[in-house]
């Protein structure tokens, strides 16, 4: 199941205040992310990383 968040066009669309957003952070499944493989690279201020899925179903990120 992936989160679904309002669309801001929308005119029965509520934004979340600076304070909401810092305290709930976003859910997003593994599935939506990882390839067929298990695995996403992620850039991040330059550098990259890897996440990927373990043969026991754990997360490993690694750069």
């Amino acid at each position: 199941m992936c989160a679904t968040f309002p669309d801001p066009t929308m005119p029965h669309a509520q934004t979340a205040t600076p304070q909401e957003r810092s305290s709930k952070p976003g859910i997003v499944e593994s599935s939506a992310l990882l390839d067929e493989r298990g695995q996403l690279i992620i850039e991040h201020r330059g550098k990259r990383y890897q996440l990927r899925e373990t043969r026991n179903g754990k997360l490993i990120l690694t750069s």
